[in-house]
């Protein structure tokens, strides 16, 4: 791994922790379901993006699997309860 590699995954590795940090407080902290569900979504989203880039770093698709099951799962509960909401203001 070259230093500019080594840097750069430095880097959004911070990035994507004081994301995850702020998606954590909303999903505690939100007024509403939907807010909170959003935010789980974006937790999703920070954790694939970790594994992409750890795929990245260590030039490997180990987490590959993985990566497409989260995607999945996030895209599946969000249409969940976006219908699960439409329903309930029926």
């Amino acid at each position: 791994m070259s230093v500019l590699t080594g840097v750069t995954a430095g880097i959004i590795a911070v990035i994507l922790g004081i994301a995850a940090l702020c998606t954590i407080y909303r999903v505690a902290k939100g007024p509403s379901i939907l807010d909170r569900v959003l935010a789980v979504d974006v937790l999703l989203a920070i954790v694939g993006g970790s594994l992409a880039v750890d795929m990245v770093v260590n030039r490997h698709t180990n987490h590959l699997a993985i990566l497409v099951a989260i995607s999945v799962i996030g895209f599946i509960a969000s249409v969940t309860v976006a219908r699960f909401v439409t329903d309930a203001k029926k």
